[in-house]
């Protein structure tokens, strides 16, 4: 153990997908890479715009999911050496932090030699997050159907559409999860429940069965969308006519701000989409920029080496030419 170098790289997510509140996720071609190995003393080295004020000592949050894997496992690995990139940004609503965790228990965890299955990871990383659908994307890849009752966490992952892009606008601003949380009301409509387990329900089958035509109708919400569209100036008028523009259909990105419009690659009538994003938000004093993505198939990529046999070389000389 002490001889081993453990990379893992994770990807970013986008969860609820609209309608599924909580319950629904998929991965995104976004990666964060996170370095550990056994140390005399625990230090970082953090590389990246997104890892700019992050804490290096203890408390950090590598360091303390990595002990939690430790012991689990039943062993001490007090001194760790950290080292992470990510091209995710923070608080944005693209998983930043529930890659952070999958990435640092799926180290940490290899680390060790695997002694923990990926299912105990999983429920490791909901009861972390407090909900299934960054962590289960970010875990198994694709799209993850996910449900947890706060105990036990169950998902079936569907393969994404071959055709199924995204266009993500990120704006420039922070949303902390806990101040979109606070905009929920605390009781709900039986008629608004059951719009949205009907929408969601349809989301799932159009995903699976790749009827993506059905999408612009499946994505549409009224569990969370409505409540949070005042924290996000122009989100109301993309959700509602994205589809005019070539989107299959638009939703926010997790607890927001970034919003993502999901896309038929073959189809090639979204020219229009990114410019209609970046204009909607410009008209409300909203700088944003845009990214187009596909679904990251995979979960975590894990590279296990033996640091006598590979020279000392810095995460970013490693990881060129992925960024």
């Amino acid at each position: 153990m002490n001889n081993r170098r453990v990379i893992v790289r994770v990807p970013a997510s986008t969860a609820n997908l609209g309608p599924g509140f909580d319950t629904l996720g998929m991965a995104l071609s976004l990666y964060a890479w996170i370095e550990l190995r056994v140390s005399e003393q625990t230090e970082y080295q953090f590389y990246g715009d997104q890892m700019r004020g992050l804490p290096k000592d203890k408390s950090n949050l590598i360091y303390k999911v990595a002990q939690l894997v430790f012991k689990e496992a039943g062993v001490q690995v007090p001194e760790l050496s950290i080292s992470m990139h990510s091209d995710i940004p923070l608080t944005r609503g693209l998983g930043s932090s529930a890659s952070a965790i999958v990435g640092a228990l799926v180290a940490a965890n290899a680390l060790i030699g695997s002694p923990l299955t990926d299912d105990k990871l999983f429920q490791m990383a909901t009861a972390l997050e407090g909900h299934p659908d960054n962590v289960g994307a970010s875990m198994f890849g694709g799209i993850v159907v996910s449900a947890w009752d706060g105990e036990r966490a169950d998902y079936i992952r569907l393969e994404p559409d071959p055709r199924l892009k995204t266009l993500v606008a990120i704006p420039a601003f922070q949303l902390s999860t806990e101040k979109a949380r606070h905009a929920l009301p605390t009781q709900l409509s039986m008629a608004d429940a059951v719009y949205n387990v009907g929408r969601s329900s349809l989301l799932v089958a159009a995903l699976a069965s790749g009827e993506l035509g059905m999408i612009r109708h499946a994505m549409k919400d009224r569990l969370h969308q409505p409540y949070r569209a005042a924290l996000i100036p122009g989100m109301a008028t993309i959700l509602e006519r994205a589809v005019e523009y070539g989107a299959l259909g638009a939703a926010l990105s997790g607890a927001g701000p970034t919003l993502i419009a999901f896309v038929d690659d073959k189809a090639g009538d979204a020219d229009a989409l990114e410019p209609f994003l970046l204009e909607t938000l410009k008209q409300e004093g909203i700088e944003a920029r845009t990214l187009w993505l596909a679904p990251a198939v995979l979960g975590p990529r894990i590279t296990v080496e033996d640091i006598s046999k590979q020279p000392a070389v810095p995460l970013p000389e490693r990881i060129k030419g992925e960024v």
